[in-house]
């Protein structure tokens, strides 16, 4: 399967959020690359989306659809310039 780019989940985010996240920069938890959301990679056919650093290839973050809102793990990605 391909990834879609981290702009794939700019609706949840602005749902979690409040605000346009994807050009937050952040920090990969695993290999401490630094990137903004939408260079990310994006799986999207689990019951929620998968989303893993462009250079290791590891999970950092994951959204999962829990109504009336959307749950999401940031532990592996630390936000360190929220958007302007």
């Amino acid at each position: 399967m391909d990834p879609l780019d981290g702009n794939a989940i700019a609706g949840p985010l602005m749902e979690y959020f409040g605000q346009e996240m994807t050009v937050a920069v952040g920090t990969c938890g695993h290999c401490g690359t630094r990137s903004q959301i939408a260079e990310l990679r994006v799986y999207m056919k689990a019951p929620g989306s998968v989303v893993r650093c462009w250079h290791c290839g590891n999970v950092v973050i994951v959204l999962v659809p829990a109504r009336p809102v959307v749950q999401v793990n940031l532990t592996a990605f630390r936000l360190s310039e929220p958007p302007a």
